[in-house]
């Protein structure tokens, strides 16, 4: 396909200032482009065309690059660095500022006020302005830190909650016997019959049920930390064992015994098995912390309060009450300076302070949150003049910085949630927030997606605040798939045609009315028509169940009915509890009613349970008929591994097989290879010099750390003994560093291999090669190789899956090929229950539930359900405008075709 010609510029304000020539990042052939400074250029193509590695692999990358070569060089190290980009020469590129699409850490002492720097002000506000005790002398603000020596908890460490392990989770059934396993949570084979052969030489007995024992003797069994070590007789009734006693039998060895709660506590621990972790996790309860009761901080600094909160109530507050009540004190300030100076006072609004004191006052009593009682908003009393001017100072910062995430839709957050419990898309949000507040001029944000997760209604504001940037003097390059985004853009760059090898080029480059002329664009029939979906006639459901009383994050008491056999889209704006419906609630109800666990992929880590916000308790029950269901399948967008050892062949399962036809070939046989001498995960075929990696690291003492190709295997992971196997004329590395649809036609007729590839073909994942690592994929793409691990089982109708924002992350036309391929799994007799915000998809649905009508404490209700159509001609709720919208465009398409 020819590329198209970058039309004149119409607008002489617009300056093509940025130009690339030579990129050759990743797929990209060798691409040459221009486009303007101090606009709003975006960046769009189908899934893997080479949007990102245009943007953040050359573009960014640069900048970067050449910003650190003034850098000392040891302060280099600190930075994670974008690398070195493949492309001839950039020039007019201004210093960037990188904005990705990233989930949430795994470090749950990560929170909204420390990745927005909010917590520092706010500690600052306690150790300058606080109402402390009499008898307390000032604190500074690192005592009001929990994740600070100084500050934290001494008990729970700043933690806020400790691990409990009761006798109701240790030993669920009482009327078993010791023998007959009545304690759960000891282990299972020998380690179990030492454990009881202990307990029998000392005296107890084993073969009575567990509740007919004094509570002294099941009290010291589960609770004791004592370790004695004493001779034992293997597999004898306390009767038999005293008789061996008293004859002088020889024991059969020594045995030391452990307390119930001490082996689960210590397994947990220190065991390096996994599943060995995840058995003895399921004993593990978390209770507050008895000293701090939850709030992780030393007694000394919740003794400080400020408008009568203390700094752990302060950071419960959902951000817009935060701002509200802040508001007060810049209000009360500048009254008090006006009534004592009779001049402007601090914010210049002294005739209308007291009033507006009072309203804001009125306004925050009235809101409360989920956490805390409506905050007791009054004057701290006796405050000298430099604690009033400093409270009034920290609370106006902390409003000018709290307005611009409020606007982004995130008022309904709080500073002290956590960065796991934070989509990708919320987590960008909070960074472009904090910079608005930066105050810089003459750069380039890099976004990824800033629209991911983000309702209709809400995009709207993102472009506020993108225009926003903009007038400071400041260059947007946004990769997006948002057609609303596309269409406020001032340059349009369209990548393609298609994905991985097949894309890489410019197919357009200019204003974004110009890409209506380019007819190989996939883009422009969403923008202008012509592209999308057909109407969809929804679905008779086969049968209902229903959900009663649902609590769960910010849902409150919520009741709502549910269709098997159709397709059904959950909507509603960012916040409105979605995810804690769907992702979270429904698959552990419904694995409950159906008596099997909700599986966990990972084995928790020493602490990650006790981070675990603790209100995310669930309550609920469900009924219904659900014989037709035997399976659910809960598919979400966490990392389908951690380390770069995992990747999508051995993920879905393919790499088994390919291995196998490896070890199968004459000459594989020959030399006594198995299908482990494939793997790069163990040894033997793999290289030894970089086991596996491909790469090795040079250090370079303080110059940054680099990573270079192995210089025995360069870079193929094996050795050469391994790589002169070859099975159709192709070794194993050669067939990793296939792309998926490549593999397609590769392993054409080899049925179990071609069927993995099939599903990731069907998923929208064609373009991404069999060996690339999981820590290279997307959050989408994560959840896409998840689903194709499981659409590659046989189909027998009889499963329910929940999917979390499938479509995030995919052009349009990705999506509609993957709806497409979720109606098939429904025609099969399956039912498909999935988040979504993109409104073509939820108009495709055969059922919609729109959640709201806010966000916060304002969401977490049922505002409508039923047909796409019905949500629309209702008009109620947020969702039902944008719907209709969506209908109408389906229906007009249709009428043109």
């Amino acid at each position: 396909m020819t590329e198209a010609p970058a039309p004149e510029f119409q607008d002489p304000s617009v300056q093509p200032d940025v130009r690339v020539l030579g990129a050759r990042e990743h797929n990209l052939k060798d691409i040459d482009l221009t486009v303007p400074r101090d606009a709003l250029v975006v960046f769009t193509g189908v899934s893997g065309s080479g949007k990102s590695s245009l943007a953040f692999g050359t573009l960014y990358a640069e900048s970067q690059r050449r910003y650190l070569e003034s850098v000392a060089p040891y302060a280099r190290r600190l930075i994670d660095q974008a690398g070195v980009p493949d492309v001839d020469s950039i020039t007019g590129m201004p210093p960037a500022v990188a904005l990705q699409q990233q989930r949430g850490g795994r470090n749950a002492r990560s929170s909204v006020g420390s990745i927005t720097t909010l917590s520092s002000l706010v500690r600052m506000l306690y150790s300058r302005a606080g109402d402390y005790p009499d008898d307390q002398p000032m604190l500074y603000a690192e005592d009001f830190s929990a994740n600070t020596v100084q500050g934290a908890c001494p008990e729970c460490h700043g933690i806020g909650r400790v691990y409990e392990v009761t006798e109701e989770q240790m030993v669920p059934d009482t009327s078993l016997t010791i023998r007959e396993r009545a304690i759960a949570s000891w282990p299972t084979a020998w380690h179990g019959h030492q454990l009881r052969d202990v307990l029998v030489a000392l005296g107890y007995d084993v073969d009575v049920p567990w509740r007919k024992l004094p509570k002294k003797d099941r009290d010291w069994i589960l609770y004791t930390e004592e370790t004695p070590f004493v001779p034992v007789y293997s597999r004898y009734t306390l009767s038999e064992a005293l008789e061996a006693a008293e004859a002088g039998v020889k024991p059969s060895y020594s045995g030391t015994f452990v307390g119930a709660r001490r082996y689960v506590l210590d397994t947990f621990a220190n065991t390096k098995s996994a599943s060995m972790k995840r058995r003895v996790a399921q004993f593990l309860d978390v209770a507050p912390c008895p000293v701090c009761h939850g709030k992780r901080l030393k007694p000394e600094a919740l003794t400080v309060t400020f408008q009568g909160l203390d700094i752990a109530e302060f950071s419960e507050l959902p951000l817009r009450e935060l701002a509200s009540l802040l508001e007060v004190v810049v209000a009360d300030a500048a009254d008090h300076a006006g009534l004592v100076s009779g001049g402007a006072g601090i914010s210049g609004r002294v005739p209308h302070a007291a009033a507006r004191r009072e309203a804001v006052e009125q306004r925050v009593a009235a809101g409360g949150s989920a956490h805390t009682a409506a905050p007791d908003v009054r004057r701290t009393p006796n405050q000298s003049a430099e604690k009033r001017a400093a409270a009034a100072r920290l609370a106006k910062e902390l409003v000018d910085r709290l307005q611009p995430i409020i606007d982004l839709g995130l008022g309904y957050l709080s500073l002290h949630r956590t960065t796991p419990t934070l989509s990708g898309g919320e987590l960008q949000r909070l960074r472009l927030a904090t910079q608005l507040t930066s105050e810089l001029f003459g750069v380039v944000y890099v976004l990824d997606e800033p629209s991911a997760g983000l309702h209709p209604q809400d995009v709207t504001a993102l472009l506020g605040i993108l225009d926003g940037l903009k007038r400071r003097g400041n260059s947007l390059f946004v990769v997006e798939h948002s057609v609303e985004v596309m269409r406020h853009a001032d340059w349009l760059v369209d990548i393609g045609p298609g994905a991985g090898e097949r894309g890489g080029r410019i197919l357009y480059s200019g204003p974004t009315s110009g890409l209506a002329d380019v007819e190989g664009s996939v883009t422009r029939g969403y923008i202008f028509g012509g592209g999308g979906l057909p109407p969809h006639v929804p679905r008779e459901p086969q049968d209902w169940f229903a959900l009663h009383n649902v609590t769960r994050n910010n849902l409150r008491d919520v009741s709502l009915d549910l269709p098997l056999g159709v397709l059904t889209a959950v909507t509603g704006v960012s916040g409105s509890g979605k995810s804690s419906l769907v992702s979270q609630a429904l698959p552990a109800l419904l694995s409950e009613r159906l008596g099997r666990a909700v599986p966990v992929d990972e084995a928790p880590e020493d602490d990650e349970l006790l981070l675990t916000d603790s209100s995310n308790h669930l309550e609920g029950t469900l009924a219904g008929d659900l014989a037709g269901v035997r399976r659910v399948v809960s598919i979400d967008q966490k990392p389908i591994g951690r380390t770069p050892r995992s990747n999508v062949a051995t993920y879905t399962g393919l790499f088994d097989h390919v291995r196998s036809r490896f070890a199968q070939t004459r000459e594989a046989r020959a030399r006594g290879y198995k299908p482990g001498r494939f793997s790069f995960n163990v040894t033997g075929g793999r290289c030894p010099t970089c086991e596996g990696e491909g790469s090795v690291m040079v250090e370079l003492l303080f110059l940054p750390s680099v990573y270079t190709e192995c210089p025995d295997c360069h870079g193929t992971r094996y050795k050469e003994s391994t790589l002169q196997i070859t099975w159709r004329e192709r070794n194993i590395a050669e067939i990793l560093a296939m792309s998926v649809e490549d593999a397609h036609a590769f392993f054409a007729n080899e049925e179990e291999i071609m069927r993995s590839l099939s599903t990731l073909i069907d998923v929208g994942l064609g373009y991404l090669r069999l060996g690339q690592p999981a820590t290279e994929l997307s959050g989408g793409e994560a959840q896409r190789v998840k689903l194709a691990r499981e659409l590659q089982r046989a189909q027998r109708g009889d499963t329910l899956y929940v999917l979390d924002e499938p479509t995030s992350g995919l052009h349009c036309a990705d999506a509609d090929h993957l709806v497409t391929h979720l109606q098939t799994l429904v025609e099969a007799g399956n039912t498909v229950v999935m988040v979504e915000l993109d409104m073509r998809i939820v108009a495709a649905a055969d059922h919609v539930i729109d959640l709201g009508p806010g966000a916060g404490e304002d969401g977490g209700t049922v505002v409508a359900s039923g047909t796409p159509q019905q949500i629309a001609d209702a008009g109620v709720g947020s969702s039902a405008k944008y719907l209709a919208a969506a209908l109408e465009e389906s229906a007009t398409l249709e009428r043109s075709a």
